[in-house]
């Protein structure tokens, strides 16, 4: 007799969102969701659904890429059992030779998806059912001070009060007009300043005082240095005077370990994307166990992929800064279910089973 949570197939699709308007942080600016949906089907019949979102400009990750990489972990996954989920999330991070984080990603939350659904759990309490509300900020991308003056003004009138400011890279220039911009149409918001390791050490300082000197309330400074530059970030988290945050440099439970010894973030920010959800939890206790706090992001995700990171942070508890946005930058949402939003409060309680996220179309061309 098959086992019912035997894994049967595996499906692969391309994922093409459009934007509003580009999404720029300090390494480029992405024009559209270009992601993947992975569906898990269970030898009973049941499907879990899983987003992978590779960002290029954060960690070089394509949509290519992540399709190729989904096929080829495939066969590490058809024919496991869902419920022994670490174990096939190991064998994914072992094929895989630790990288190809978004496509991973994808299929453990279709797996999980699969298995919470098949038992009629919401994700939320599998992962720890801590909470079922959260409030994120919302992102101002790069650009001019006007456009970023208009985005803030924007955001207060929807409620935000905590503004993600992207610094740094060929526009860094105009960063403290920005923030100034920014501060004079949301003076109540405190400020996530996000440098995506496009600042120098120097430069960061100096962004964080002239914000300070405006009488801006900056809540952290999120990766203001390049991941490998470990002496930057120690010098920004000793001398900065607010909340540091390790992102890019925070990619494994390793990495982690390492900003803990280093004191190199007082923060760290996890993202499901960056290596799947088994090293997210990793990432979490290693996090936990050094007096790190925690944050919850994502790449330029839907609302499936963000209701997954959703329910991984409210279950767990314990994350003093959620950045959960980017549903609101994309002009379409081919799929039903999630989370309710209601400016920046995320409401997780209507999910009743998995992460409460279907798509509303499928494609002829899922492979």
């Amino acid at each position: 007799m098959t086992t019912p949570t035997l894994i049967r197939r595996v499906s692969i699709e391309a994922l093409d969102i459009p934007l509003h308007e580009p999404f720029g942080i300090a390494g480029g600016a992405q024009e559209r969701a270009a992601n993947l949906l992975v569906t898990v089907e269970l030898a009973d019949g049941t499907l879990g659904f899983g987003e992978a979102a590779p960002l290029p400009a954060f960690n070089g990750e394509t949509q290519d890429g992540s399709r190729a990489a989904a096929v080829s972990l495939r066969e590490a996954v058809v024919g496991s059992d869902a419920r022994a989920w670490r174990a096939v999330a190991r064998a994914l991070r072992e094929a895989s030779g630790g990288g190809a984080g978004a496509a991973r990603c994808a299929i453990e939350t279709a797996i999980l998806d699969a298995l919470t659904k098949r038992a009629g759990m919401p994700l939320w309490a599998f992962f720890g059912g801590s909470g079922t509300a959260l409030t994120t900020d919302i992102t101002i991308t790069t650009g001019s001070p006007e456009r970023a003056e208009e985005a803030a003004r924007r955001a207060a009138a929807m409620g935000f009060r905590a503004l993600k400011v992207k610094v740094g890279g060929r526009l860094a220039a105009s960063d403290p007009a920005r923030i100034e911009a920014i501060h004079a149409a949301a003076p109540g918001a405190s400020l996530i300043l996000d440098g995506n390791g496009g600042l120098t050490a120097g430069e960061a300082l100096a962004l964080v005082a002239h914000a300070r000197r405006l009488g801006a309330d900056v809540a952290l400074l999120e990766q203001p240095v390049p991941r490998d530059d470990w002496d930057g970030m120690k010098e920004v988290t000793r001398r900065a005077g607010v909340d540091v945050a390790a992102d890019e440099s925070a990619a494994s439970a390793e990495d982690v370990l390492r900003v803990a010894a280093e004191r190199a973030a007082t923060v760290v920010n996890i993202k499901l994307m960056k290596g799947g959800i088994a090293e997210a939890l990793d990432i979490a206790a290693v996090a936990r166990a050094a007096g790190l706090g925690l944050m919850i992001g994502g790449m330029v995700e839907s609302v499936l992929a963000m209701t997954a990171s959703a329910c991984f942070a409210a279950g767990l508890g314990g994350f003093s800064f959620v950045d959960l946005d980017t549903p609101l930058f994309l002009a379409e949402n081919p799929f039903d279910g999630g989370f309710v939003q209601r400016g920046p409060a995320l409401s997780l309680e209507g999910i009743r089973a998995g992460h409460g996220v279907t798509p509303q179309r499928r494609s002829p061309a899922a492979g």
